[in-house]
């Protein structure tokens, strides 16, 4: 078939059966961890690659037959081509997983996950920060070990907000419709053939929901569409976005991630055994297990509930009030009124499952969450004992130290974020299996073997390509702010290979205090300029767009990135996605955290940094007071608890100087007749050794799996 062009309609390339892999595994993100997989659509037609926003499924549709078939003509393209396909072919019948090893009598068994997030890829843009991430990398982890799991999750059409910072340092948002057919993303089907389709009571009406499916490797997600014909308007818009809505959209997004996703798998005819809720957004799932045994064995509640909860788990992730959802009791009136006859329960006694001790006003989802789960986790050490202090009163009467919440550390998908060109290093220097033994401390003490310059100079090339990336990404945010082809051009200027250079990038939640390293002006100017000494920082991250006191800080360090002497020094990029974080957290020299202690519930960023030799600057904080051993970074301040904020702040931002004067700047810039600074190398060392393993979703999920 040649491509005609008639307007705009293209017709799509036929793809060469030599090459028919090639769409398998676009549709599998597989590929996503994979990056001699990616290479393979890179290699065809590098410039269409990138200006597709890397979408495998997409470069398909649109790269041309030409490029296809002189490939097919490539010995070196077809030999990588078969080694791809015969090693993802492998990886979905491989049957000797560590499950199957460690747990052969339960292969019959189900795991079903429930997320309101999952950060994936870029290209599938349903995730807003770490929690989604950490969904992510967990499908991946579950794919990698051969557990036997199934995700749930909403379709978000317009996904997450894209953040723009505008000429005068403010957050605009902006939404933009996903189109389904170019995504990594099918029809659910039933044993039919015919396309999923669940519905769920709302008041007053019947809502019906499409349900899509995302191949992760060898495990399943499954996603809820509300836009469906039957629906009215309002209701077909009812999904389309994360965390933009009011309170209504948000209990009724709530009712389909926990009711609907416990229909989806009875509709796909799949038995959970075990039910996992990642944060309290599912929590009507475990009334819906209730009710079912209610209605359909004819359980009374009380026993029902008992049964439900030694099947279910919860993992809470924030320690910040804010973070926990709670809907007024009229709302849960109007929602649940002709629910709890089903559960043969009273209001009374249904509002009870989800009202905190001494708050009568608010049915809160936490609450209910660990009401009626068996086992319930934070995601670090310090946020299991944080957890059992703020929630003790959901246990009268139980001393806090027993109260039922304990704690599994969050890790990272090692191969997600781990830069092909350190990967590199790895693939030479480790053991040959590294890849399936990542989780076993052991592997890892052979990263001594790996010469100074080699690690030095592989750290140096991707900086300097992360600070082009940065770059290419500040010309379009000026030139879309209108600015003068000079301020396009200084640009290039901007950002020096040489210099110390910090990252900070996460959600801009005022906890996180994103702004704290500029509480002494002058001192942190002074540092920024020492001429023998450079030192940056790159800022990025999205505020909620609700949330004032985070857009305030956005501006602050905008402003602050204009004024003389921080002008090229302090850089904030917009639109902080996987792309750019990928980009940072392979690039930068050092990574900055510092929330106000102790709310950052585990802060997987900085695990991300360990994998690819960076080095961390935090708070002991989350899992940093666990990661942290003396000489794989820095630490900033001490645990001492503050009732005072100003206190505090003035106590850590003086330590972050101090640190920065004292022994980071002087330990980077100490180097030897190479250049090689040694001192900084074995801290890089160090990092990786001693953190990979352990903070990895690998550990995480074997963790769950064992303990849980």
């Amino acid at each position: 078939v040649h491509m005609y062009l008639f307007g705009k309609i293209t017709v799509t390339a036929v793809i060469p059966d030599e090459l028919s892999k090639l769409k398998d595994i676009a549709y599998n993100l597989w590929w996503s961890w994979n990056s001699d997989a990616i290479d393979l659509y890179r290699e065809i037609d590098l410039a269409l690659w990138e200006k597709l926003g890397k979408n495998p499924v997409r470069f398909l549709k649109e790269v041309s037959q030409k490029k296809l078939e002189a490939k097919v003509k490539d010995p070196d393209y077809m030999a990588s081509y078969n080694d791809v396909v015969k090693k993802y072919e492998s990886y979905m019948k491989d049957t000797d997983t560590w499950f199957i090893r460690n747990f052969p009598d339960k292969k019959n068994h189900m795991i079903a996950y429930f997320s309101a997030e999952y950060g994936l890829n870029e290209v599938l843009p349903i995730y807003s920060g770490g929690l989604g991430v950490l969904s992510g990398d967990h499908c991946k982890s579950a794919s990698d070990l051969g557990i036997p799991f199934t995700a749930i999750g909403l379709y978000y059409k317009q996904g997450y907000f894209s953040q723009h910072i505008n000429n005068d340092g403010w957050q605009e948002t902006i939404f933009t419709d996903l189109n389904t057919s170019n995504l990594p993303i099918k029809p659910a089907l039933n044993h039919k053939g015919e396309q999923v389709r669940i519905s769920v009571e709302l008041p007053g009406r019947v809502v019906f929901a499409n349900i899509w499916q995302v191949k992760v490797g060898r495990i399943n997600l499954f996603l809820i569409d509300t836009d469906v014909e039957q629906n009215s308007p309002h209701d077909r818009g009812l999904t389309s976005r994360l965390y933009g809505g009011d309170q209504e959209t948000r209990i009724q997004q709530e009712i389909f991630l926990g009711i609907g996703g416990a229909k989806v798998l009875e509709a796909l005819g799949i038995n959970a055994t075990v039910y996992h809720m990642n944060e309290g957004h599912s929590a009507f799932l475990g009334l819906e297990l209730i009710r079912r045994l209610v209605q359909d064995k004819r359980v009374p509640f009380k026993q029902a509930a008992e049964v439900v909860s030694s099947s279910v788990i919860f993992t809470t992730h924030t320690p910040v009030p804010a973070g926990n959802d709670v809907f007024p009791l009229e709302m849960i009136d109007r929602y649940f009124g002709n629910y709890w006859p089903s559960l043969g329960i009273s209001r009374h006694e249904f509002l009870d499952l989800g009202l905190k001790i001494g708050d009568h006003q608010n049915f809160n989802m936490t609450v209910l969450a660990l009401t009626l789960s068996g086992q319930r986790n934070g995601v670090s050490e310090l946020h299991g004992a944080v957890s059992r202090n703020i929630f003790k009163n959901v246990w009268p009467g139980v001393p806090e130290e027993e109260v039922p919440i304990g704690h599994i550390t969050n890790g990272i998908h090692t191969l997600t974020w781990l830069s092909p060109s350190i990967k590199y290093l790895y693939d030479k220097y480790l053991d040959k299996d590294w890849v399936d033994r990542l989780y076993d401390r052991e592997v890892w003490d052979k990263v001594d073997k790996i010469p100074d310059e080699d690690l030095w100079k592989t750290h140096c090339v991707l900086k300097t390509k992360m600070i082009s990336f940065v770059r290419e990404k500040l010309k379009q945010q000026r030139m879309a702010n209108g600015e003068s082809i000079e301020r396009v051009r200084e640009v290039d200027t901007l950002l020096d290979s040489n210099a110390l250079t910090i990252g900070f990038a996460r959600r801009f939640a005022t906890y996180k205090r994103a702004n704290l390293i500029f509480r002494d002006i002058a001192r942190i100017q002074k540092l920024l300029n020492n001429p023998e000494k450079p030192m940056q920082i790159i800022f990025a991250g999205k505020a909620h767009p609700a949330d004032g006191p985070a857009h305030e800080i956005i501006k602050n360090i905008n402003d602050i990135a204009r004024q003389e002497g921080f002008n090229g020094k302090v850089i904030l990029v917009e639109n902080y996605n996987m792309t750019l974080a990928r980009n940072l957290v392979q690039g930068v020299d050092i990574w900055l955290n510092n929330p106000r202690r102790p709310l950052e519930a585990s802060g997987t960023s900085g695990q991300k940094v360990c994998i690819n030799g960076l080095i961390n600057f935090s708070i002991l904080d989350g899992w940093w007071c666990e990661g942290y051993n003396g000489k794989n970074g820095w630490v900033i301040g001490d645990d001492t608890f503050f009732d005072n904020e100003y206190y505090q702040d003035n106590a850590d931002s003086e330590s972050i100087y101090n640190t920065l004067e004292k022994q980071i700047i002087p330990t980077y810039f100490d180097r030897n007749e190479n250049g090689v600074p040694e001192k900084w190398v074995a801290v890089m060392k160090e990092s990786i050794k001693s953190n990979t393993s352990l903070y990895s979703t690998h550990r995480m999920v074997q963790d769950y799996t064992t303990k849980f």
